[in-house]
């Protein structure tokens, strides 16, 4: 296996070996200086966060991020606290709205963000993200108002969102259902020669999800029978530039016998040191199956996002080729002090996954996504 050495900062005798430290009992996450006291991944959220302990302060992010989608519109739900201020958005995205050159595809029906200035202590969120909490606030600022409530019980979690812009309503409303027993990736990456950073997300997917999304006279329908949900739940305090990979999706695979099940992966990488855990599994029933490293064959950037993705996985567990038919791409830039720029490109993929038993599931036709992100925040 050929592996970009960019992506991976972690390197023995010239090949990258990851090290996977699960924890499955609380755990304290950080000291009361704010080191990082336990990197590693978990199958449920069983680090300890305690905010007041974040240092420093300025460096501190939190967001609560959900993405629905069917394969043909794609809902972005987020509320993030970005130390001196925040968001709150929600994003509606038509992923059939395709350029005939493949170059860049521009599907945004509605974005309804709302920005908000302030402390990290104005709008605070939950520390965990995998049990019943309540996130309900109405957000004011120049820019507007907006209400939103992600509420989260044992087998379900419902969304609402509302914002008057533009002289008409925006109005998202969704139901989740969370399988019992699902488990999710929890990870907590540090960064080398920075005892105080830490990146960790709680990523969450396989939940069937219905709703609505409205905007003026116009609603956009999602049933549970072809739309998944997935959580990208993050607390973490980070140096100013980072890149990432991110990608996830779900989908039902039959067996032989035609026994239907559900199947899910979550791929990230690009993060700080993975020498302690890789955010790669593959969720089969709602159980996670760990794997090793990840990383696409060829290096998309700048000209080849549209090009198929071909993704192996260090223990060849992941084999995986993507074809995109829409790049969601953004580029916030703020004088190039403050920018996030992505490309998230949504499409098919197929190959194979191998369970922790060995058994390999063919994948085919899948819809999913994977994003390449460079941010300065």
């Amino acid at each position: 296996m050929t592996v970009d050495k960019r992506t991976y900062p972690t390197w023995l005798n010239g090949e990258f070996k990851s090290v996977q430290k699960e924890y499955t009992e609380p755990t304290r996450l950080l000291d009361d200086d704010g080191t990082l006291l336990s990197p590693g991944w978990a199958r449920h959220m069983v680090f300890d966060y305690d905010r007041s302990l974040v240092s420093p302060k300025l460096r501190s992010k939190e967001w609560d991020f959900y993405q629905i989608s069917n394969g043909k519109y794609a809902v972005q739900l987020n509320f993030a606290n970005i130390s001196f201020g925040g968001f709150i958005s929600a994003v509606l995205i038509d992923l059939r709205n395709k350029q005939h050159d493949r170059k860049l595809s521009t599907g945004t029906m509605c974005d309804a963000t709302l920005i908000y200035i302030g402390g990290r202590e104005k709008y605070p969120l939950p520390p965990k993200g995998d049990v019943p909490n309540n996130l309900k606030y109405t957000v004011e600022s120049s820019f507007g108002k907006a209400d939103f409530e992600f509420d989260t019980k044992e087998t379900s979690r419902t969304l609402h969102f509302e914002r008057k812009m533009k002289g008409m309503d925006v109005v998202a409303d969704f139901h989740m259902d969370i399988p019992e027993g699902l488990e999710n990736i929890t990870t907590v990456l540090p960064f080398k020669n920075s005892p105080k950073s830490f990146f960790m997300t709680t990523k969450q997917n396989c939940m069937p999800c219905s709703g609505t999304f409205k905007f003026g006279d116009k609603v956009v329908e999602f049933s549970k029978e072809d739309t998944y949900c997935a959580l990208d739940w993050g607390r973490v305090n980070t140096p100013y530039q980072l890149v990432w990979y991110w990608g996830n999706g779900a989908t039902k695979v039959k067996d032989e016998d035609g026994s239907e099940h559900t199947v899910g992966f979550e791929i990230t990488w690009g993060i700080g040191d993975e020498s302690y855990a890789t955010e790669t599994a593959i969720f089969y029933d709602g159980k996670l199956h760990k794997f090793g490293a990840v990383d696409v064959e060829k290096f998309p950037k700048t000209n080849g996002f549209m090009n198929e993705w071909k993704f192996v996985s260090e223990d060849g567990r992941f084999d995986m080729t993507m074809t995109p038919f829409f790049d969601n791409h953004g580029d916030t830039n703020v004088l190039n002090l403050l920018r996030m720029h992505t490309h998230q490109l949504h499409g098919t993929w197929n190959g194979t996954v191998t369970l922790d038993d060995g058994k390999k599931i063919e994948i085919k036709d899948m819809y999913a996504f994977c994003e390449y992100c460079e941010n300065k925040w």
